[in-house]
Parts: C-alpha cells; structure tokens; sequence
C-alpha cells in the first residue's frame, strides 16, 4: 500500500506498458491519473481513475493538471518509438520525445515536483559491444528514436544536478506478455513486435510471419533477444518510484537476462498454443545486432528486481489469451 498523499501522473497512460503500471498502481492503493492524446492508446485500458485527453506539448494543459491535482510524481511513457519511422521523420521524434518532455520538465520545476520515472530503452546502446549488456556499456544509439531516449537521459542528469529533480530511467528490452486477467495486453497499429505479429499468423489475420535474416552469428542463425514479461516490467515501475521518493536517481537495464533467437520464439509459440506457424526467410534489417541480452544484476541489487513472469512460455501464453480475445472483440465490432 502506498504511503503518499498525491497521485502520480502517468503520460501515455493508455498505451501497453502505461496501462499495465496504471492497473497495478490502482491495485496497490496508489491514486494516478492519466494524459493520453490517444494516437496509439486505448481508452478502454484506463479504467476506475481519472482520464485527460491531451499530450505534453500542450503547456496550458499541463498548467491546468498541476494546478487542479496534488501530483506527487510523473511516470513518463508518452513518446513514438517506431525505430524505422524515427529514421525516415526523426523531426517527429525529437519533437515529441525531447521538446515536450522538456516541457513536462519545466512543469514539474515550477510546481516543485521531484520524482519521475522515465521510460527508457536498450536502443540508447547501438551495436552492443558485449552482452550481456550492463548500464556501463558505451552509449552509441543508432537511430533518432535511441537518440531521443538518450538526450533526455543527459537531461534528467542535468536537472537532478541544478534543480533537485529525482529520476530513475528503465531501459527496456522487449516487453511482451499481457495482464494476466486479460483485461488488457499489447494493441499496437501498426504491430511490429514479433510475439503479437507471430500470433497475427496463428490467427490467420496475416499469412505468414518473415524471420528477418537467418546469417546471424548465432546458433540457428537468427537473432536473439531478451523478453521481459509486461507484469514485470511494471513491478519495477513500482519499485523505481519506491526508490526513487527516497531521493536516489539513477538508471536500470530491465530484461529477463536470457535470450532466444527468432527460430527458438516460433517453436515456444507452437508448442504453447499448440498451431503450426508458417513463417518464411526475408532479407537482413539494417542496423540488428546479433544478439540483445540484459543483465539485470543493478536492477535486483538496488531495486530488488525479481521478474515473476519472463520465462518465455508464460509470456507467450497470456499474450495468446489476450490476442484471441481483443481479435474477438474487434470482430464483434466489425459485424
């Protein structure tokens, strides 16, 4: 139960992971409320807490939040991060990611707000060097998505250093799996996350799934990843802030500390919801590394970060339920 008297906003509140970290925050006795201009969310996901429709670049909004509510903290998830549209319209990303967290920074200075929590990524690393990659790996993004996650992490350093402001940044790996309840779950459009575009094809809603490259310098091939289970993922959420209001700043790798290759997800997936999955070899993307694994040995020290649900089969399963179920009901709607 949470012993603090504010809420906590949560920007980009109904998307995946904001929504996940909403519910469990709700269940934990914490109060929130959520802003979400709803160009990718959901307003289905944000349930029994108030809701604002709006985005960070609109400062007489944010005004208005601040001034109406006693907000205690910001957990801060509101931003574009399709890696290959970063690269074709990185204007869009440097606008939305940097210049209006900017403004929500601005924000919480002027109604002396000290705690965020800030939704990072692995892709502030580039190309890694070694694996498992740890926090102290050089930082050498190779898209403006990466690059807009990390300039806002030199920001927060700065502005715990001149203005008091407490930070913890969480650099995601791939965060997959959905709400155990199936209440809520990953809804993307457009999808470009293999475990929910593998069970596209398991459905028959696309033909068949593409393994990008199969001359990998892995084992079968294909490249190897490390999944997070989104109930995880938002348990560290959690945590973060706990650490955070203690007024310690810092940043943590989030993964599951193993990693399968592409071949290795589609056979899990056949086997957990029992259905052959066509899938074809299609040409390499530019810019994959081989292999993307975590250690999460800063996160379990200091946080006590101890993933529950991130071995692969769990993940796949509650993923699988919740796909079947929002594929029914977007049919339902269609009829």
């Amino acid at each position: 139960m949470s012993s603090m008297c504010g809420r906590i906003l949560i920007t980009g509140g109904a998307g995946y992971i904001g929504s996940h970290v909403n519910k469990l925050l709700l269940e934990m006795g914490y109060k929130t409320i959520v802003l979400d201009n709803l160009s990718f969310g959901h307003r289905e996901f944000v349930k029994n807490t108030d809701f604002i429709l709006g985005d960070t670049s609109d400062k007489y909004l944010l005004d208005l939040i601040f001034k109406n509510y006693k907000i205690e903290s910001v957990m801060h998830f509101a931003a574009f991060a399709y890696v290959g549209e970063s690269v074709q319209n990185p204007s869009k990303y440097y606008i939305n990611n940097v210049v209006n967290t900017i403004n929500l920074l601005e924000k919480l200075i002027t109604y002396k707000i000290n705690n965020l929590i800030f939704s990072s990524t692995c892709a502030i690393y580039g190309n890694p060097q070694y694996t498992p990659i740890d926090e102290k790996h050089p930082k050498n993004p190779i898209n403006p998505y990466g690059k807009s996650k990390l300039m806002v992490e030199n920001i927060l350093a700065d502005y715990r250093t001149s203005y008091n402001l407490n930070y913890t940044s969480l650099r995601y790996f791939n965060v997959a799996g959905a709400d155990l309840s199936s209440e809520i779950g990953e809804w993307h459009e457009p999808e470009t996350h293999i475990i929910p575009i593998l069970l596209d094809v398991a459905l028959g809603k696309r033909k068949e799934f593409v393994v990008y490259g199969d001359d990998y310098d892995t084992e079968d091939g294909s490249c190897i990843r490390d999944y997070i289970h989104v109930l995880d993922l938002a348990d560290c959420h959690i945590k973060a802030l706990e650490w955070t209001r203690k007024k310690n700043s810092g940043a943590f790798n989030i993964g599951s500390e193993k990693g399968y290759s592409v071949k290795e997800i589609i056979e899990i997936a056949q086997k957990v919801i029992n259905k052959k999955i066509p899938f074809k070899i299609g040409d390499r993307r530019e810019g994959d590394p081989d292999i993307l694994v975590a250690t999460n040995k800063k996160a379990k020290n200091i946080l006590g970060y101890r993933p529950q649900y991130s071995d692969i089969e769990t993940i796949i399963r509650t993923a699988w339920k919740w796909h079947v179920k929002l594929n029914k009901q977007i049919k339902g709607k269609q009829d």
